[in-house]
């Protein structure tokens, strides 16, 4: 029978004020978003619209070509999996400066894609692992060309309505984000705390939410509710994360866009963390779905790679922590 839901908050929401942080407020869960994606395409593949043996250029020809890219040689599983070779060349700030400059700019999914077809594979498809958001953007697009519509309107009709997630929702070109929310910032190399809450985040890691309906998501997926239990298989069918992540995800695998985690009291929970402009959240549920715990916190520590990796873990330990009770 599952238990109480319980919420913590800590902080200011606002440096320099003493207004309090909303324990139900908004934050950008970035990278999190790629698991509802993924859930959208699974359900699509369990009605027979596509495969996950299809290739992109089956779905957006000619669109993945050039400096050895090839979109006829990379498949739906591979983008969900990220081992697609595809190089990320996703838009960012160099500083503070930069950011100031160019946090309004938008990009296209096409722009976007431009980017990475600039570069040649990281790997050829299926021969290893590199974490892209270029290959979700991909994916979106793919899954307007099975359904129709847009690919933010089938998650939306799918996922969120279905759920009673009605705190979550993407922003598009509105940098700001609605009330309640804290601020987020990003310490920078020398210590320095600034204000970085405003942006446009190209999708679709630009969806807003809270730390209830990331929960909600989380149990709903892994409870059954959301594909039938030889999609999940497929969904939790991993392979080992690169070297690099393993750092941040030790013991980790990645299926079809879900990270599989040992926990400490045994057994392994499923989760997809995220983080942009100064907002990270780190998220998990049981296998089953009853228990699940989602870590927001709204300053990002960029001043070195050690105090970015003591922040991963000290949030890793809170999902640990509360996943085996």
């Amino acid at each position: 029978m599952p238990g109480p839901d319980l919420v913590a908050a800590s902080g200011v929401a606002e440096e320099g004020t003493d207004r309090p942080v909303d324990p139900d407020g908004y934050f950008r869960i970035a990278s999190t978003g790629k698991t509802i994606v993924a859930t959208a395409v699974l359900q699509l593949v369990d009605e027979g619209a596509l495969s996950l043996d299809d290739t992109v250029e089956q779905w957006l020809p000619g669109l993945v070509t050039g400096n050895g890219n090839d979109g006829a040689a990379i498949t739906v599983r591979h983008l969900l999996q990220h081992t697609s070779g595809l190089h990320d060349d996703l838009p960012g700030f160099a500083d503070h400066d930069d950011y100031l400059e160019r946090r309004y700019d938008a990009y296209t999914p096409e722009e976007i894609v431009a980017r990475a077809m600039a570069h040649q594979p990281d790997f050829a498809p299926g021969t290893g692992w590199g974490y892209s958001n270029t290959g979700y953007v991909l994916l979106d697009m793919i899954i307007e060309e099975a359904t129709g519509r847009p690919w933010h309107q089938a998650i939306e009709e799918r996922i969120l309505e279905p759920l009673g997630m009605d705190r979550t929702y993407l922003p598009g070109e509105d940098p700001s984000l609605r009330d309640p929310h804290a601020n987020s910032y990003e310490v920078y190399p020398g210590g320095e705390r600034l204000d970085v809450t405003e942006v446009i985040i190209p999708d679709p890691g630009g969806y807003v939410s809270t730390t209830a309906d990331v929960n909600r998501f989380f149990q709903a997926l892994l409870g059954g509710e959301l594909l039938p239990a030889a999609m999940l298989a497929e969904m939790q069918d991993t392979v080992p994360v690169g070297e690099d992540m393993q750092a941040f995800w030790p013991g980790g695998a990645y299926g079809l866009g879900l990270v599989e985690r040992p926990l400490s009291c045994g057994g392994s929970y499923w989760s997809h963390e995220g983080g942009e402009s100064g907002y990270i959240n780190l998220n998990g549920a049981t296998s089953d779905g009853t228990r699940a715990a989602t870590v927001s916190m709204t300053t990002a520590l960029a001043d070195a790679p050690e105090n970015m990796l003591g922040q991963e873990q000290t949030a890793s330990a809170l999902i640990d922590h509360a996943l085996c009770g």
